[in-house]
C-alpha cells in the first residue's frame, strides 16, 4: 500500500493512473535525464461521475477535499459525455513542469503528445480542468475549447465567502476539451 503523504492519500490512485499507460514524462537529456515535467492522465467513463460524487461528499474539508468538491461540480456541470455523445474521455489530470524549465514549451509539448497518446488509444476526446489562466491559455493554443467555466469569486462557502482566492489573472476554473 502506498504511503499517505501531503496529497491527502491519493498515492494509490496516482499509481493506478500511471498503470493505464496514459501518463508522460519530460526529461532533460542535457542534464543527465533529469525529470523536468510530467502529465498524469487517465481514462474516464460516465460511471466514474458517481464515484467522484461520493469522493467529493465524503472528503475532509481540507484543501484537497475542497478541490475534490469543486472538480466534481465542474465535471457534472460540463457534462462532457452527453455534450460530445461519447462513452470515454482521456482526462489530463495533472501537468507539472519544473519551475526552472517553465516558459520553454514543455507543458505544451506534453499536452500535444498526450493528444497523440489519446488518439492512438482510441479516445474520442481529451479533457482538462484548468485551474489557472496560464494552463487554459496553453490548452487553447493547442486547439482545446472552453466548454465550461466557473469564476472563483462565484464559488462560495455557507457564509458567502469565496472558497478559493488565487492571485490575478487566475480568476476562474475552466474545463477545456478537444475531440481527438
Amino acid at each position: 500500500m502506498a504511503e499517505r503523504g501531503k496529497n491527502g492519500g491519493n498515492d494509490d490512485n496516482n499509481l493506478s493512473v500511471i498503470a493505464q499507460g496514459t501518463c508522460l514524462v519530460a526529461l532533460d537529456e542535457d542534464d543527465g535525464g533529469r525529470l523536468v515535467g510530467f502529465v498524469l492522465a487517465e481514462a474516464q467513463f460516465p460511471e466514474d461521475i458517481e464515484k467522484h460524487r461520493i469522493e467529493a461528499e465524503t472528503s475532509r474539508q481540507n484543501g484537497f477535499g475542497r478541490i475534490r468538491v469543486i472538480l466534481f461540480k465542474v465535471e457534472r456541470e460540463a457534462n462532457i459525455f452527453e455534450r460530445f455523445g461519447i462513452s470515454k474521455v482521456l482526462y489530463s489530470k495533472v501537468t507539472c513542469v519544473d519551475a526552472s524549465m517553465r516558459g520553454k514549451g514543455i507543458g505544451s509539448r506534453l499536452a500535444a503528445a498526450l493528444m497523440d497518446v489519446g488518439r492512438s488509444k482510441g479516445f474520442p476526446a481529451m479533457l482538462a480542468h484548468c485551474t489557472s489562466f496560464f494552463s487554459a491559455r496553453q490548452k487553447q493554443a493547442l486547439g482545446m475549447q472552453c466548454i465550461y467555466s466557473l469564476a472563483y469569486a462565484d464559488y462560495k462557502d455557507d457564509q458567502g465567502r469565496p472558497i478559493f482566492t488565487p492571485a490575478e489573472p487566475n480568476t476562474m476554473l475552466r474545463v477545456m476539451a478537444i475531440k481527438l
